[in-house]
Order: structure tokens, then C-alpha cells, then sequence
């Protein structure tokens, strides 16, 4: 019976669009030459979009009867405006119905040639080998999903990238370092551009008209990196109508208005504001009725998360041939928490007290692009672009603890009767307590980053398929960092020590098992450096008539100049030869549009963010002559990719890549913090990787009903830090068993659904959905053992605690582990109310993030308690995930 019921709702719910929808077709045609326009755009008042096939012919659903008003566009052309009259409820006798749209040229006519305004070569097509790219509409449906709108959560579901979790926009790019990933926003190069220390990126999708990740061998026009290139084109104003976006949610509110400049151009303006006051107000409630020590932490927070971010963007066509265009942005965040472990209430009852650490963060940062776009004449396209940009962090964290413990009577098993006798010399009894020093930990950090950009770019047609371009570009930067970070409390193993070096009362304790002494290990840094990046590349492209042939062979030089206070140092010249060779196998034979198989091989140079920094008085670079005379490298990576793309009839298509990436020259920092009285970092340009996957990636290009992608991205990446040891602070490191090492960021396996269904049109279902493996991790012990640390109180008296670790594992047991797997699942509802006006939309819609974690969630995060010898929760994290989903809602209106 309920099944009967739930039938008949469904078919009265579906209904009207069964009854009343009706077919048109649209005929869209240059109004002078009548010739079709392949690829114009139809679009429908709800947004809706359908694209004309080869003969200029596009089948539109109108969603009623009613009259109608649709927009048709298509590059170099003006906006074309159609009028559908309605069929009063008398239906059309089963005729289809036909439109033609005539639409005029936006451009001139020089002479006897058609100009028509067009995009930079690679500007926004995905290239097999080279990159993928994302269109405003495909961002529209994956990046506007959740509590953050964010570009990121487009690009990290793209084929090649490694997944980084909810909270973290910076992943890792087929193997590489997650802070390696470089951006570029229309040709402006963005230095850290993130909000809440990488957590979520600064290009909200309203801001952004495509993306592009370039991940394989791309371009000699764009460098400094040896991963990934993230190519961001931002939205440009409507050069004849005036628009207008307002959204309010449940985590952010936003307004975009866009108005014209007599045909010629446009100024666009977007403002946001995101606010989670509400959402921690509702997970602390939460809290309290659910048992969960990972939810239990949002109680500390005291600053809600918090982003204030505003967009403007302008351009002006003068003339036919020269446009000029600006963009500007200013963001900052912030966020604030004070977290208490309370002991006291621990079901270990040898341990009281609280360990509290308090944290805040306030960033802030901003940039200004301007350019001009010209072309004396129709085979040269010339682009000049500079811009200024400024970032600015200022973090405080501090730690401090009161925790009283007892001593276990296996604490005393460590010392023979001799040792026992002096214990009372550190205040040690049995049954007695000790009060553990005081961590007094805290970093507090000020890092500004001022920079500077100008570029100028060159292509030439040189005729009979052959194109050149060659450019320059200067970077500038100044990075200012005051840096004080005091810990009081590092602990040193005395069979690490040269006994000479230690106090005489700890002499008698030598043979003590796993004895550690404390040091205070302080780091400050007052720094102010200044960098000159110059680059240059040429290139030649070659496309044969029938596109079953073609090359593209380029050369790029990066030279970093780097200057401080009183010293002053130079790169040699990065070479980066690149070469990319397509092949057309097959085109318009039977279901297959086109097959094309590439190969591409390549250098690429990249700068260690961490040696801006450098501070003679406190790095070591190595050597003992002037600073002036140390040979600084760039990370450098040697890239090869095969592929091959096959693109069907009905608007599938099927990408697969290979590649391997040898990773030397790289830089990482080193720290003794045994014998040293403070901590010295030491730069090392020796680091070395392998790097080996490939990426498979089907998708459904758009279509009225269902669109979407399924990718897999298999990654093998090893690396290895000869002057590392395994001792100190080789960058990503998790095995000091083995030379070679999976790092940190590493996943073998990642896996992603994106389906966009649209069953109605004016309702739309948007899910994302994936599975990756855990990354690597040391093997621990579960067995725990006591140990005695020895250390000076204020008073200069010496004292004596028991603290707990994991028992060192047999050597044949070493090795590494790997957290849980991760399964996240997104879904969004969108409604489109029918408007009679036309030009206005409305969508309204529920989304929810994180929606595995009622039926999984990855073991949380947790970490080793050396005082109750127990697992806490804490930050040693096998997953990103939350333990409860994350619900949004609320609405856009368009005009």
C-alpha cells in the first residue's frame, strides 16, 4: 500500500513538467554571412544552458507554455535576446517549433578580415598532458556546495589531486609538496593565497570565471613550480547590461553588481562576508548532548572563524584592438581558541591538573592587477600586466600546564639501591607526588610579504600553422618576519650527551634507562629580505592544416637575486627546456569525435619557501666561509607525461595519464637540538624524489538531464633528505627507519564522483562523492614504559618527574602504517521558483557536507600522553574529517 501511495505522489510530483514542457528548436546564425554558429550558448531564465551543434541548431526545453525570454551568446558577438511566444494551452499539433536568432558581430571588420575577440592560446581548454580545466558552470556546481564556497573544492576533485579533507585547501598535485602549488590570477602570480592558514583558498567562484590546474607539462609561459600551476581567470563585467547577485546563507552573505560602460566595457563589483557565529554556536550545543571528544573540542573556541573579503574588476575596450582591464582584492580572517585538557577529571586518578594552550590568528592581504591587451595587427597579440600585492599574519600561540602526578612504584625498578638512596636530592619518594615544570611554551610571529609584478608577453602568427611567443617577467618581494618562539621545555636523552658536558648530580644516574635531561631551546628572528625573481622563455608552437599534427618546444630561465641585511646572494640560471607533441589518431569516425594521444617531457624550478626568511645570525647554510660565497639552488623537477583523449559523439569523453617526475636539488631545513644551546636550522639543497601515477578521468560533458565526471588518480611518490639523518626537521618526513621515505601528504589511491542531475528544470541535485587511502605514518608500540627526566626549577634546585613513552619497536617491526581511509560525501538541493519576469532567477537551496559521517567516520585524532602513558585526543590526525555533517541553506537571486 505504501508503495502505491509513494507512486502516486511521484507521478502527480512530475506531472507538470511531463504535461506542459514543451521543445523548440533554436537556429543560431551570423546576421551578415548567415553562416551557423557552432558552440552558441542558449540560456534559459533559470539558468538552464544549451549549446548549438555544428549546424547551429540547439533542442530547448522550455519547462512551460507560457511566453519566454531567452539569451543566446557566443564569443566576439552581442548579447542576443529571443522572445518565445506562448502556446495559450493549445499545444503546437506536433509540429516542432523553430526560432532563428541572427545575431550581430561585437567586433569590426578591418578590410576584408573578421576580428573577433578571443581568448589566449591555452587560456581555458583542458589539454591532455598538459592540464584540466574547469568552466564557470561546472564551478558553479561544484565549488558553490557547503558552509565555504570556495574554487578549491572544484580543483581538488580534479584527476591528479591528492585528498587533503574538508578543511584544507592545499593538496598535494600528483606527488608533490601541498605548498608548491602556485596560482596565478589572470597572469598575476599570488603568494599564499589562503584564508585561516590554508584551510580554504581566497577565489570564491563569484569572483572566478574558469579554472584551470596544469599538472602536467605545461606551458614554458608560466613557472615557479615543480608541481602544479593553478591558473584562475577572473569574471569580467557585462559590457551591456546591468547585473546583479545577492546570497544570504546560513554561513555567508555576498553581492555582486555589474554595470557597463557604454558598450565598451564594465566595472564588477563582489563583497562577502562569511561568519560561522552561528554554526560553533550550534556544534557547542551539540556537544553537550553527544559524547564525542573530537566534537568537544569546538568548545574551544573563542574567536569564531570569520572572513571579510571584497572584489573588484573593470575592463574598457578603447579601440578594436586595445583593451585595458584591472583587478583589486582585499580579504582578511581570523579565528581564536583557548583549549584546556582537564586531568582532574581523567579516570586516571595519578594525574591532576589542566594543560591549556591558547592560539590567535589574524590575517590580512590584498592586490592590485592592471593591464592592456593590443594588437597592432592581426598576427601579433601583445600583453603587458603588473600588479602589487601585500600579505600580512600575525599569529600567537602559547602553552602552560599545572598538572601534579604520582610516582608508580615500577618507576623505582630503573634505579639500583645506590641511585634510590639519592632520589630525595630531586624530591622523589615513593608514594609521593612531583609537580611537572611548567611547559611556558609560545610562539608569537609578525610576517608581512610585500611584492611586486610586471610581465610582458608576446605571440606572433607566423603563418602556415606556426606560432611564436616569448615574454619577460620580474617578480619582487619583500618578506619582513619577527619570529620569538621560547620552548622551555625539550627533552634530550643523556646517552645522546657528551658527559663532560652535563651537571655533576646527574653523573650517578648515567646508566639510568631512557634518563633525559630538560633544555630551553629559544628561537628569534628579526628578519627583513628582499628578492629579485627575473624570468624569461621563448617558444614555437606548429599545428599542421588537418590538426593530426602538433608541437609546442619552449625554453624558460628563472634567476632569483636575494638580498638582507648585510649579505647578499644569487642563484645560477634555472634551464627549463619543455617539449609537447600531439598526435590527432582519429576524428569523426562513427561514435568518435575525436582521439588524440600526446607525450611531453620537461624541467621546471621552483623556490623553497622558507629560505625568504633566512637570517645569517640564526640559519646555517652549510658552510663556513661568508654567506655571499653558498651555492643557493632551485627545487628543481624533471617531468614526463603520455596520455591519450578520446571525446565521443554523445558528449563523453575519456582522459588517461601517465607520468613520472624526478624531484633534485630540492631544499629542506635541518635543526640540531641536541648539542646546540638553541635551535639552528640548516638549509640543504640536496634533497631527491621519485614520483610515478597515472589519472583516469570520464566525463559527461553538459546535457539537459545529468553531467558530471568520475576520476582516479593512482600516486607512487618516494623522497629522500641525504643530510637529514633522520634526525631533526626533514620536511615531511615519516620513516627515520629508511633513506627513502613516503612523505606525509602521500595517498596511493584517490577516487571522485561529481553528478549533477536535473530531473526538473527547475530542480537540480549536485553530489560529490569519493574514497582515498590513509597516508603514511610511523609504526608505534602499544607496550609503554616509564622513564625519568631530570630538570633545574626556578629556584635552581634539581628535580626529578616520571613521564611515560611507547617502548622502541624490534627492528624487524619498524616501518610505517597508514591511517583509516576517507569516504567524503557532499550534497546540495537547489529549487528555481518559475518567475513570469524573465531576467530575474531565484535559487534556493539545502546542502549537506560530510554526510558519511553518519554511517563513517575515520578513527579520530589522537595522540600520546607521556604523563598518563595514554592515547588523548589531540593533533596527531589520521583524517580531516568531522564527526558530524555539515548542514547550509539559504538563497541567490539573480537579475
Amino acid at each position: 500500500m505504501r508503495t502505491s501511495r509513494l507512486a502516486v505522489i511521484l507521478f502527480f510530483f512530475f506531472l507538470p513538467a511531463i504535461i506542459f514542457a514543451r521543445d523548440i528548436e533554436v537556429i543560431v546564425e551570423d546576421e551578415d554571412l548567415a553562416m551557423p554558429l557552432e558552440g552558441a550558448v542558449v540560456v534559459l531564465r533559470d539558468r538552464t544552458q544549451f549549446v548549438c551543434d555544428v549546424n547551429g541548431k540547439a533542442l530547448v526545453t522550455l519547462p512551460d507554455d507560457r511566453p519566454a525570454i531567452i539569451s543566446i551568446t557566443y564569443p566576439g558577438y552581442e548579447t542576443f535576446r529571443l522572445s518565445i511566444p506562448g502556446t495559450g494551452g493549445t499545444g503546437n499539433s506536433g509540429q516542432l517549433e523553430r526560432f532563428t536568432a541572427a545575431m550581430r558581430l561585437g567586433g569590426i571588420m578591418q578590410g576584408q578580415e573578421l576580428v573577433l575577440e578571443a581568448a589566449r592560446p591555452e587560456a581555458s581548454e583542458t589539454k591532455s598532458g598538459r592540464s584540466v580545466a574547469i568552466s564557470d558552470r561546472e564551478l558553479t556546481r561544484t565549488a558553490e556546495i557547503g558552509i565555504i564556497e570556495d574554487v578549491m573544492n572544484s580543483v581538488k576533485l580534479l584527476p591528479g589531486v591528492g585528498y587533503s579533507g574538508m578543511f584544507s585547501a592545499m593538496p598535494s598535485i600528483r606527488g608533490g609538496d601541498p605548498g608548491d602549488l602556485m596560482a596565478v590570477l589572470d597572469g598575476f602570480y599570488v603568494e599564499r593565497p589562503y584564508h585561516w592558514l590554508g584551510s580554504i583558498s581566497i577565489f570564491d567562484p563569484k569572483m572566478v570565471s574558469s579554472a584551470r590546474l596544469s599538472h602536467g607539462v605545461f606551458s614554458a609561459r608560466y613557472g615557479h613550480t615543480i608541481s602544479g600551476l593553478l591558473e584562475i581567470t577572473s569574471k569580467s563585467p557585462s559590457p551591456t547590461e546591468t547585473e546583479i547577485e545577492a546570497a544570504i546563507g546560513s554561513s555567508a552573505t555576498s553581492v555582486n553588481l555589474s554595470v557597463p560602460l557604454s558598450g565598451k566595457g564594465g566595472f564588477l563589483f563582489m563583497g562577502k562576508v562569511t561568519y560561522w557565529d552561528t554554526l560553533i554556536w550550534a556544534a557547542q550545543g551539540l556537544s553537550r548532548v553527544v559524547e564525542n571528544e573530537t566534537l568537544d573540542m569546538v568548545n574551544a573556541v573563542t574567536t569564531a572563524p570569520n572572513i571579510r573579503s571584497a572584489a573588484f574588476a573593470a575592463n574598457y575596450r578603447f579601440t578594436p584592438n586595445l583593451e585595458w582591464r584591472l583587478n583589486a582584492f582585499f580579504g582578511s580572517d581570523g579565528v581564536g581558541a583557548d583549549y584546556k585538557t582537564d586531568y582532574t577529571s581523567n579516570s586516571d586518578d595519578s594525574v591532576e591538573g589542566v594543560m591549556e594552550m591558547k592560539a590567535d590568528y589574524l590575517n590580512y592581504q590584498g592586490f592590485l592587477i592592471t593591464g592592456f591587451s593590443a594588437s597592432p595587427s592581426p598576427k601579433v597579440a601583445l600583453r603587458f600586466s603588473g600588479g602589487f600585492g601585500l600579505l600580512r599574519t600575525i599569529t600567537e600561540d602559547y602553552v602552560d600546564n599545572d598538572i601534579t602526578a604520582a610516582f608508580n612504584d615500577d618507576f623505582f625498578d630503573l634505579f639500583n639501591t645506590f641511585q634510590q638512596s639519592l632520589l630525595e636530592t630531586f624530591g622523589v619518594k615513593k608514594g609521593g607526588t612531583y609537580k611537572a615544570p611548567n611547559v611556558n611554551a609560545g610562539v608569537d610571529l609578525e610576517n608581512t610579504i610585500y611584492n611586486a609584478q610586471g610581465r610582458f608577453d608576446t605571440d606572433i602568427d607566423l603563418g602556415k600553422g606556426f606560432i611564436a611567443a616569448f615574454g619577460v617577467q620580474e617578480l619582487y618581494s619583500m618578506w619582513k618576519l619577527r619570529e620569538d618562539i621560547d620552548l622551555n621545555f625539550i627533552e634530550v636523552k643523556v646517552a645522546d650527551l657528551d658527559p663532560k658536558d652535563l651537571p655533576p648530580v646527574i653523573l650517578p644516574f648515567l646508566d639510568v634507562k631512557g634518563l633525559a635531561i630538560v633544555k630551553s631551546l629559544p628561537f628569534n628572528s628579526d628578519v627583513r629580505n628582499q628578492g629579485f625573481t627575473t624570468s624569461a622563455y621563448g617558444l614555437i608552437e606548429y599545428s599542421s592544416p588537418n590538426q593530426r599534427f602538433g608541437t609546442e618546444l619552449g625554453l624558460r630561465v628563472d634567476h632569483l637575486y636575494f638580498m638582507g641585511n648585510g649579505f647578499e646572494f644569487q642563484t645560477m640560471p634555472a634551464l627549463n627546456p619543455r617539449l609537447n607533441v600531439d598526435f590527432g589518431i582519429l576524428k569523426n569516425r562513427g561514435i568518435i569525435d575525436s582521439w588524440t594521444a600526446t607525450a611531453g617531457s620537461g624541467l621546471f624550478s621552483s623556490i623553497e619557501s622558507m629560505l625568504c626568511f633566512f637570517d645569517p645570525d640564526q640559519f646555517d647554510l652549510g658552510i663556513d666561509t661568508d654567506v655571499s660565497d653558498v651555492e643557493v639552488k632551485f627545487n628543481r623537477s624533471w617531468t614526463s607525461v603520455i596520455g591519450t583523449k578520446i571525446d565521443f559523439a554523445q558528449k563523453y569523453s575519456i582522459n588517461i595519464e601517465g607520468y613520472y617526475k624526478y624531484v633534485f636539488d630540492r631544499g629542506y631545513l635541518t635543526a640540531d637540538i641536541i648539542s646546540a644551546d638553541k635551535i639552528v636550522p640548516s638549509f640543504n639543497f640536496d634533497g631527491v624524489g621519485k614520483v610515478w601515477g597515472f589519472d583516469v578521468q570520464l566525463q559527461k560533458l553538459e546535457s539537459r538531464y545529468w553531467d558530471g565526471w568520475i576520476s582516479y588518480t593512482y600516486t607512487w611518490a618516494k623522497y629522500c633528505d641525504p643530510s637529514a639523518g633522520g634526525e631533526g626537521l626533514s620536511n615531511g618526513s615519516t620513516n627515520t627507519v629508511e633513506d627513502w621515505y613516503f612523505p606525509n601528504f602521500h595517498r596511493f589511491h584517490n577516487f571522485n564522483l561529481v553528478l549533477n542531475v536535473k530531473p526538473l528544470l527547475w530542480f537540480n541535485i549536485a553530489l560529490r562523492f569519493g574514497f582515498a587511502s590513509g597516508q603514511p605514518r610511523n609504526k608505534v608500540s602499544n607496550e609503554v614504559e616509564a622513564y625519568p627526566v631530570i630538570y633545574i626549577d626556578n629556584e635552581g634546585s634539581p628535580k626529578m618527574i616520571q613521564k611515560y613513552r611507547r617502548k622502541k619497536l624490534d627492528p624487524e617491526d619498524q616501518g610505517i602504517e597508514r591511517t583509516a581511509w576517507s569516504f567524503p560525501l557532499d550534497i546540495k538541493f537547489s529549487f528555481y521558483p518559475v518567475n513570469r519576469n524573465g531576467r530575474a532567477s531565484l535559487e534556493i537551496y539545502v546542502a549537506g557536507e560530510n554526510m558519511m559521517s553518519l554511517f563513517y567516520t575515520a578513527p579520530p585524532r589522537t595522540t600520546f600522553n607521556s604523563y598518563t602513558g595514554k592515547e588523548d585526543q589531540g593533533s596527531s590526525s589520521g583524517s580531516f574529517e568531522l564527526p558530524i555533517p555539515m548542514i547550509s541553506f539559504g538563497f541567490k537571486w539573480r537579475y
